[in-house]
């Protein structure tokens, strides 16, 4: 008869831990679980965390939860040793509390790795300390025959940790901030890499993804490949317990390209690789983004909007049947990476128009990302502005006047701009004011007042004696220009997209 292992005081709390080991990090559930597990000894915390301050924040939390665990678990290996038949729920709580708690343990470890391999210098060698990691998995682990992991098993869930620490480090390096919007945003990026259902992740996808194709969409300026680069290089890679080796280095397995930067030709040839002699100046095959990107790599899109209709048909084959070919080459050449792209254009209305394939867009679209405007993420949150500002001064001025120029900035913005200000450029153009108040004292910004061609619309309106839709539809048609989509204008008018694009169209 299958025999219990949990002290009975302890299996409730234990379900629920080993439930927040699959919760997304950055979702209120999760957070609910650990105050149901802590009760009176939770800690709240803030939403805002900066690029390293997120285990600070997390760590009153964190350091009971990984007590109460290992109290569990220990209680619960005893118990295990001796018996004969395991009670599959509790096994399976069991399995889940030791992935909690040996994560956790390696964390420091992973960090070293990761950063060591954005900053250039990855560390010479294999990764040594996976023999540390077993021989503590397998402490908890090999027990019981029920329990054991195989070896390969191991070096499975050895890249599987170093993929959720990659997760949780690049979405904090790329977004800042606490606001709702940046914590809606981080929730949807870690879906992208992991699903919403992370059990099903680790018992299957986590090798079938590059299939899934993710377009990022929002206006100019709102941190597109930022996001790309997030979940590119968050991807899964294979550890191999044999080398010691994981299969590729991730900070080298992302290739960027903006294609509105290039002709369709060099578009070509920087994609799918060229033979010698395909066109003028091709002096040696090369190989391109797609052949060089591998299985665990990622091929990022910028700007997909932008591109011609022969350059759409080329790609749409490589998503249709994963094989391309260089210029010049007749041979079929497998893909075997992820597709990511981008765009700042309402593709649903360039499609309409004429200049966009249904079918490249239907495509595309397997994953959404949408990222907000500079106005949505300080909505309903006056420091959020100090917190990108300060993250931008230390990235501008360096750590010793980093606060001077934040706090320069800070007041120049509240007294001058104030709170009503869209910032129409978004963070780009948050990051160019920061600039000009450090070299000059001041910003130029467009909406402080009326510009001179706002000026002239204004007076041509009052002459042509416009009425009141009239009125409404010019500054929809203005709003539509400057943020480039119906969704963006919708929102800064306060409207459903279809009353949006009515008024843009000019529609009574």
């Amino acid at each position: 008869m299958p025999q219990k292992i949990f002290v009975r005081d302890h299996w409730p709390l234990a379900q629920k831990l080993a439930e927040v080991v699959y919760c997304n990090p950055f979702e209120e559930s999760r957070w609910q679980l650990e105050r149901e597990c802590l009760g009176e000894d939770y800690q709240e915390r803030y939403r805002y965390v900066a690029p390293g301050g997120a285990e600070e924040l997390l760590a009153p939390n964190l350091k009971k939860l990984l007590a109460m665990a290992l109290e569990f678990m220990e209680a619960a290996r005893s118990k295990l040793a001796k018996a004969r038949q395991v009670d599959e729920g509790e096994r399976v709580v069991y399995e889940n509390l030791v992935h909690f708690v040996v994560y956790h343990e390696f964390m420091q470890k992973y960090d070293r790795l990761i950063e060591g391999a954005l900053a250039g210098k990855p560390v010479p060698g294999g990764v040594s300390f996976f023999y540390e990691y077993r021989d503590r998995q397998r402490y908890f682990l090999s027990v019981h025959a029920a329990t054991r992991f195989s070896p390969e098993q191991e070096g499975l869930y050895f890249a599987l940790y170093f993929q959720l620490r990659r997760a949780w480090l690049n979405i904090y390096r790329y977004l800042v901030g606490g606001s709702e919007a940046i914590c809606a945003l981080r929730s949807r990026i870690w879906g992208s890499c992991f699903t919403h259902d992370m059990r099903r992740y680790q018992r299957s996808l986590y090798n079938r993804m590059s299939d899934i194709v993710t377009l990022i969409t929002g206006p100019s300026g709102t941190g597109k490949e930022l996001v790309a680069r997030a979940v590119g290089m968050s991807r899964f890679v294979p550890f191999d317990i044999k080398t010691g080796r994981f299969a590729v280095d991730f900070s080298e397995a992302f290739y960027p390209l903006n294609l509105s930067a290039l002709s369709p030709t060099l578009i070509e040839s920087e994609l799918f690789g060229h033979r010698k002699g395909a066109f003028t100046g091709a002096l040696q095959d090369r190989e391109g983004y797609f052949e060089k990107c591998g299985a665990f790599g990622t091929v990022f899109l910028d700007e997909i909007g932008e591109t011609d209709a022969s350059i759409q048909v080329k790609l749409l084959r490589v998503l249709q049947t994963r094989q391309f070919q260089r210029l010049g080459d007749t041979a079929l050449r497998p893909f075997v990476g992820k597709i990511m792209a981008a765009t700042n254009r309402d593709l649903p209305d360039e499609i309409a128009a004429g200049s966009f394939r249904e079918d490249f867009y239907f495509r595309l679209c397997a994953d959404r990302i949408r990222t907000p405007s500079l106005s949505e993420v300080l909505s309903g949150s006056g420091a959020e502005i100090g917190t990108l500002v300060r993250h931008i001064a230390l990235k501008v001025a360096g750590p010793v006047d980093a606060e001077s120029l934040a706090e320069e900035s800070i007041g120049w913005i509240k007294q001058n701009l104030g709170s009503a200000y869209q910032w129409p450029g978004n963070f780009r153009e948050l990051e160019q004011c920061v600039r000009n108040i450090m070299i000059h004292g001041r910003y130029e910004a467009e909406d402080l007042g009326l510009s001179r061609v706002d000026a002239d619309r204004v007076k041509e309106a009052a002459g042509e004696k416009l009425t009141a839709n009239q009125l409404l539809s010019r500054y929809a048609q203005e709003i539509y220009r400057r943020g480039g989509s119906y969704e963006e204008t919708a929102r800064v008018l306060q409207v459903d997209r279809r009353t949006a694009k009515r008024y843009v169209l000019g529609v009574d």
